[in-house]
């Protein structure tokens, strides 16, 4: 659910100071009001596990929360991203946003988003450079990956892996979304 902020301001402006926890969007700038303890705690476990997998199969690159990009039209701020060390050298790592989607980007769906919005988001995300948008449902335990070519889902149960980034990167959905305590050894299965 996001909230419109009465400020003006424009893409530009956006772009260059972006204000924390808002999204630009068609001409309104937006504010990201809908993350709960759930969210926190399931985006905090995907961003260690990325991380941990880049660092333990010494991919580089950077893992990002919340962090500005920019779409076509459109300055966003993805719960979870990755960026490759070949886009980690072109743009370094003090931008102060993104000047395109991240090549691999989370979204965290909370019970209050629609999922056509989701979807319209990762095709916006798509179209601006990204390969791969992970959809984490953490009240139904569902992940579905979306890439040019479809989407995949994953369930309690079952590993989720990655499509086009991070290859080889898995992770069980009940230990990224499980309601416990992680049970893993605290690095990412492979």
């Amino acid at each position: 659910m996001v909230a419109a902020l009465p400020k003006p301001i424009n893409l530009i402006e956006w772009l260059a100071d972006p204000p924390d926890r808002t999204e630009w969007i068609d001409g309104n700038l937006v504010t990201k009001d809908d993350m709960t303890a759930k969210h926190g705690r399931t985006q905090s476990r995907l961003s260690y596990y990325w991380r941990g997998y880049v660092l333990s199969n010494q991919l580089g690159g950077e893992v990002y929360t919340e962090t500005p990009c920019r779409t076509a039209n459109r300055g966003r701020r993805p719960d979870v991203a990755y960026l490759t060390p070949a886009l980690l050298s072109q743009y370094g790592t003090d931008f102060e946003t993104l000047p395109q989607a991240f090549p691999l980007i989370a979204e965290i769906i909370s019970p209050t988003d629609y999922w056509e919005s989701a979807i319209a988001k990762a095709s916006e995300y798509l179209a601006a450079g990204c390969l791969e948008v992970w959809f984490l449902l953490p009240e139904s335990h569902y992940i579905f990956v979306q890439t040019q070519d479809g989407i995949s889902g994953f369930t309690t149960g079952q590993l989720a892996r990655t499509q086009k980034v991070l290859a080889g990167f898995e992770i069980a959905v009940d230990e990224l979304l499980g309601d416990g305590l992680p049970q893993g050894n605290g690095t990412p299965m492979s």
